[in-house]
């Protein structure tokens, strides 16, 4: 593809894809009439979009949502990082289906989330997310490495055990589902 097609797929200026063939970021090749051909495989260009990520446990933390998004704020400025988007949210690390974090996942756009503790973003599978997340050029800043306090840690553990018991109650509640359901069939043939 042309090297102004290119441009235009990837949302950049002509002169920043044609300075990328200059400097060698983008490989392609100058015809003898001067066009800038691009091989069609090369991957998409992802313009840098930065996304601050703040969580609390629960409603009674708000307080401390506000400044934790503040901080990041502060060490993405620190950093030259322009933050292009906020997501505040309230809800157990736990849970894997949380609003805010499925809709920065879903939508693709961020090159960089960045998180003042590694269990804001998630309790468990960290490692794995951040694998994940890097196949498509994104990668997870995570500000300070130090654990959370006790506070969310029995929040969570009482999430656990809510979580399991609910389960165990709904697999009980299935079984009697399908023993009755058993029996229905049952009845129906000998009918």
């Amino acid at each position: 593809m042309k090297l102004s097609e290119y441009a235009k797929i990837n949302s950049i200026t002509y002169k920043t894809a044609y300075d990328m063939f200059k400097s060698g970021k983008l490989q392609g090749r100058q015809l003898p009439t001067g066009t800038i051909v691009i091989e069609d495989n090369i991957n998409k260009v992802k313009n840098e979009y930065n996304i601050v990520y703040a969580r609390v446990s629960s409603s009674e933390n708000k307080s401390n949502l506000e400044s934790q998004a503040e901080r990041i704020c502060n060490f993405c400025n620190a950093k030259g990082y322009i933050i292009h988007d906020i997501k505040k949210e309230i809800g157990s690390g736990l849970n894997d289906n949380r609003k805010m974090l499925q809709d920065i996942l879903k939508d693709g756009k961020a090159t960089r989330i960045i998180v003042e503790h590694q269990d804001r973003i998630t309790r468990f599978g960290f490692n794995y997310l951040k694998t994940l997340l890097k196949h498509i050029d994104c990668e997870i800043i995570v500000i300070n490495e130090v654990k959370e306090e006790k506070q969310d840690l029995i929040q969570d553990f009482i999430s656990i055990i809510t979580s399991f018991c609910a389960r165990i109650y709904g697999q009980r509640r299935t079984k009697r589902n399908t023993e009755k359901l058993i029996k229905e069939l049952e009845d129906d043939k000998t009918k």
